[in-house]
């Protein structure tokens, strides 16, 4: 199969309240967008990497990449004001040879090369195959005139990326309007009437958006 990635990386990195955009900012030596792509090429030498970053961050991302020496072969694509519209810019970037598309986070450089490589094995057999984790604290739902009731954990999902699709099926969800409710790529497959298929992703699999997570991210590279 022909295979590739769009790492999506939009965020403004308000909630890091750092000088860059968190995808910019250093782990380990080099920026965190550097080390998901890497991840990429790691399960795939031979993948196709598409990168949407905000078109003001072109210049910056490419002096970057000459500082760090960074080699890893990509394409950069203009993104969008949201999310939604940022993915659709990548996938109208994918050509016709393209099967199977994984769509990530950009600040989530943790994703092990396993739940990669498994996301593609479901979403060729059934079409979609979005990584999940399983919840360890107690969960309350509130109700609308106050208080809250207790929900049973096990009956829940975390959502993570990356969300794996056959081509030609996300391709066509994706050219409805943009909803509030299209919150990730699933929901807007799942908008189509199609059922998605959940494979087990990686607890380290975080999304990095705070100082913690940061911290926690050095952490976790010391480990490796």
């Amino acid at each position: 199969m022909n295979n590739c990635a769009i790492i999506v990386a939009g965020g403004s990195g308000t909630r890091m309240g750092a000088p860059l955009p968190k995808q910019y900012l250093e782990i380990g030596g080099k920026p965190i967008l550097m080390h998901t792509l890497s991840k990429f090429l790691k399960f795939s030498p031979k993948i196709d990497l598409i990168l949407v970053l905000p078109s003001p961050d072109m210049d910056l991302w490419k002096s970057l990449c000459l500082q760090h020496e960074f080699t890893v072969k990509h394409t950069v694509i203009s993104g969008g004001k949201t999310r939604f519209q940022s993915v659709k810019n990548g996938l109208a970037a994918l050509g016709e040879d393209h099967d199977l598309v994984a769509i990530h986070d950009g600040v989530r450089p943790f994703v092990s090369v396993e739940v990669i490589k498994n996301s593609f094995i479901e979403a060729q057999k059934s079409g979609s195959a979005i990584a999940v984790a399983p919840l360890k604290d107690s969960l309350r739902k509130l109700r609308v005139h106050g208080g809250s009731h207790f929900q049973d954990r096990q009956q829940f999902r975390l959502v993570q990326t990356p969300q794996t699709f056959q081509v030609k099926k996300i391709k066509r969800a994706f050219q409805i309007d943009e909803l509030p409710i299209f919150t990730d790529d699933a929901t807007v497959y799942e908008h189509q009437g199609w059922e998605v298929s959940l494979i087990s992703g990686n607890p380290e699999n975080i999304k990095i958006t705070t100082p913690e997570d940061l911290d926690y991210a050095e952490y976790l590279l010391s480990k490796q």
